[in-house]
C-alpha cells in the first residue's frame, strides 16, 4: 500500500460537502419536495470535483469524500453512521424519545449518549454555545432507528450509485484506485433494538448485512475503509467506568464480529479506522491507545488509521516502540487534526511523519488525518489542512530518503 520512494498521503474519508448538496440532502431528510434527479446529478458532479481537488492538493490515496452519505447541515458529526439507517432492512425510524434502552448480553451496558462521562464532567462547557465545545442540540423528536425485524442489507441501489460516481471521477482524473468508507458492525449495532434477544445477536446480524457492502466495494476494484470508532469511544459511554478487563472482553466480541464480516476478503484491500469520536471537547475520559492497541491490530486489515495529531493522543506514538507490526501492515497515523482550526505547519507535519517512520519504517507509513474533516471544520480550513499534509509529506520524504 505504501511505496519505497516517498511518503504517500491520504485522509480518513469525510470532506466538506458543497452547500448545494447539503441543502438538497436536508430537503430529502425533511420530506420536502425535492427533485431526486437533481440531487443525483449534483452528487455525481460533487464527487468528480472532490476527486479533482484532492489530486490537485497532493493527496495520493483518494476517497469520494463520503458524499454518498448525506449531510443535512454545515457542521454535522453523524453522516458516517446515519447513512446506513436507510440501507438496512428491519429498521424503522422513530423519535429518540420512543426508542428503547440498549440491551446488554454481558457485564457491560452502554448508557445513553447524553450520559457520556466526558460530557457530564464538562457539562457547562459542552452546554455553552459560545465555548467551542457545544454539541448539537438534542431533540427527543429527532429521528432515530429502531430494529423491529431481521436485519438485512437493502442499500444496493445507493451503493451501486456511489461506486459508479467514484469510479467515473477516478477515471476522469486518470486514476484507477481509491477508497470508499463503510461503517463497521460494532458501530452499526448501536441501533435501538426491539427484535433481537441480545446485543450480540444484533451485532452479528449487522456484520452479515454489512458484509454485502464490504464485498461489493472490494469487488468493484476499490479499497474498503471500515469505520468503527466505537471500538475506542464505547469506553466513555459506559457509566460508571468498567474495569479494563471487562471492556476488553466486551470489545473483543466486536472485533470478532468484524473479522467475521470480512472473512475471506483480501486483507491488503482493507483499511480500518479507529478514533475517539470527532466532537470538539476535552476528551479526558478517552481510553488510552495502549489499552486497546492489540485489539485494533487483531482486525484483519492491511492498514490502520488512528488519531495521532489530536493533542489528547499525540503522545501515544511511544506505544508503537518495541511493537512488531504484522507483516504487510501499513500505519495511517493522523498528522493533521479535525479537532482544531489551527492549520498545522508543514514542518510539524513532517516531524510527526518522521517520528512514525523511524519507529516502524518509512515504507510502512502513509500520512493521513485524525478523522474526517467534512462537517467538523470550515471547508476553507479543511482544504488548507490537506495542503499542509501534502507539503509536510514532501518535507518528510526529503528527510527520510535524501536526508
Amino acid at each position: 500500500m505504501a511505496n519505497s520512494e516517498r511518503i504517500l498521503t491520504t485522509h480518513v474519508g469525510s470532506l466538506p460537502r458543497p452547500q448545494r448538496l447539503i441543502e438538497l440532502a436536508a430537503r430529502r431528510d425533511t420530506d420536502e419536495a425535492a427533485d431526486q434527479a437533481t440531487y443525483e446529478r449534483e452528487l455525481g458532479a460533487a464527487v468528480a470535483d472532490a476527486v479533482r481537488t484532492q489530486r490537485s492538493v497532493g493527496i495520493d490515496l483518494i476517497g469520494d469524500g463520503e458524499f454518498g452519505h448525506p449531510m443535512g447541515e454545515d457542521y454535522d458529526y453523524g453522516p458516517w453512521l446515519r447513512y446506513v439507517f436507510e440501507r438496512l432492512g428491519g429498521v424503522e425510524i422513530t423519535s429518540k424519545a420512543a426508542t428503547p434502552p440498549q440491551r446488554a448480553s454481558d457485564e457491560i451496558a452502554l448508557g445513553p449518549m447524553s450520559e457520556r462521562r466526558d460530557w457530564m464532567l464538562f457539562n457547562e462547557a459542552y452546554g455553552d454555545p459560545q465555548s467551542g465545545a457545544a454539541l448539537p442540540a438534542w431533540n427527543p423528536d429527532d429521528p432515530w432507528p429502531v430494529v423491529r425485524g431481521p436485519i438485512t442489507y437493502a442499500g444496493q441501489a445507493a451503493l451501486t450509485r456511489d461506486i459508479a460516481n467514484f469510479k467515473a471521477a477516478l477515471a476522469a482524473n486518470g486514476l484507477e484506485d481509491g477508497f470508499l468508507n463503510a461503517v463497521g458492525p460494532a458501530s452499526c449495532a448501536r441501533l435501538a433494538n426491539e427484535h433481537y434477544a441480545t446485543d450480540e445477536e444484533l451485532l452479528y446480524a449487522c456484520a452479515e448485512a454489512m458484509r454485502e457492502e464490504y464485498t461489493a466495494i472490494i469487488g468493484a476494484g476499490l479499497m474498503l475503509q471500515i469505520d468503527d470508532p466505537v471500538i475506542a469511544d464505547n469506553w466513555d459511554q459506559i457509566n460508571p467506568a468498567p474495569s479494563l478487563d471487562a471492556y476488553r472482553r466486551f470489545t473483543k466480541v466486536r472485533i470478532e464480529a468484524l473479522n467475521h464480516a470480512i472473512r475471506d476478503l483480501p486483507r491488503e484491500r482493507i483499511r480500518f479506522h479507529l478514533c475517539w469520536g470527532s466532537w470538539h471537547g476535552p476528551h479526558v475520559t478517552d481510553i488510552p491507545l495502549a489499552d486497546i492497541i492489540d485489539l485494533m491490530l487483531a482486525v484483519n486489515a492491511g492498514a490502520y488509521s488512528f488519531e495521532a495529531a489530536n493533542v489528547r493522543h499525540e503522545h501515544e506514538w511511544r506505544v508503537w516502540q518495541g511493537l512488531t507490526l504484522p507483516e504487510g501492515t501499513t500505519l495511517l497515523p493522523g498528522v493533521v487534526s479535525h479537532a482544531t482550526n489551527v492549520v498545522e505547519h508543514p514542518e510539524l507535519v513532517a516531524d510527526r511523519i518522521c517520528r512514525y517512520a523511524e519507529i516502524v519504517g518509512r515504507d510502512n507509513v502513509i500520512a493521513s488525518t485524525d478523522c474526517g474533516l467534512g462537517g467538523r471544520v470550515h471547508p476553507q480550513i479543511a482544504w488548507a489542512k490537506l495542503d499542509s499534509l501534502a507539503r509536510g509529506a514532501a518535507i518528510a520524504s526529503e528527510r527520510l530518503w535524501r536526508g
